[in-house]
């Protein structure tokens, strides 16, 4: 009989991906691209509304983009407050190993994200929904939490906490508490100006290429490459 060793939970990569009814072809195309690229194991958990009755019942939001706007806040209480987790949004295409990315975790910090400088100058975005602008924008829709430090994020707090508390961190004790990581691991698409060799997480903020008024937007042809990908029977 072969044992073999005990892994190590720290090996163990959890990733959850907020799931929106409205896009679910973005969150499929996402963890076909985070999986075919990983080289440690992968727990990916997509964040959906309807598992959560009972713990997540804010009300929606006319400002709201999408369905896990605020319930990726539960990802910590998701984790039980152990270890660290990734929270990314759907509409994003990972194009390098993630697990150079889960080496960056570093216990100095309670959260770490990609710390953009964003100001949109349009109105609206995809779907119509109302373009908003604040501190720490986009900071939000990618994070590396350490969940230890993050019990401030009870379900009470995330349902009754405003948008702006919940998106500036202002749960954390002071901005120190967040470390910040490359550019590449959250490209916003036609906004940042990484360039690809550097790009690691590609991010359609405004819009994924599935929807027709973005099919063109900068790097679609990756994200349809994936989906290529993700259809095409084995031989």
């Amino acid at each position: 009989m072969i044992i073999l060793p005990e892994a190590s939970t720290a090996d163990l990569i959890r990733i959850f991906i907020g799931y929106d009814s409205h896009e679910p072809v973005a969150y499929h195309a996402l963890s076909h691209s985070l999986l075919s690229r990983a080289t440690q194991p992968l727990s990916i958990t997509p964040i959906v509304l309807g598992g959560l009755e009972g713990v997540f019942t804010r009300e929606r939001n006319a400002l709201q983009s999408t369905e896990f706007s605020f319930s990726r806040f539960l990802v910590p209480w998701l984790s039980g407050y152990s270890g660290w987790s990734i929270f990314m949004d759907c509409d994003m295409l990972c194009i390098d190993d993630i697990a150079k990315l889960w080496a960056m975790r570093d216990d100095r910090y309670d959260l770490m994200c990609v710390q953009h400088d964003h100001v949109p100058q349009e109105q609206t975005k995809f779907r119509g929904a109302t373009q908003t602008t604040y501190e720490k924008k986009n900071w939000s829709s990618m994070m590396l939490f350490n969940n230890t430090r993050c019990t401030a994020l009870t379900p009470d707090y995330v349902n009754t906490a405003s948008g702006l508390e919940l998106h500036r961190f202002k749960w954390l004790t002071d901005d120190s508490r967040i470390g910040a990581l490359p550019q590449g691991w959250n490209h916003l698409v036609d906004y940042s100006d990484t360039p690809l060799e550097d790009t690691h997480l590609i991010h359609y903020t405004e819009g994924g290429p599935y929807f027709e008024e973005y099919r063109r937007c900068e790097h679609a042809d990756l994200w349809f490459a994936e989906k290529d990908a993700l259809d095409r029977p084995l031989p």
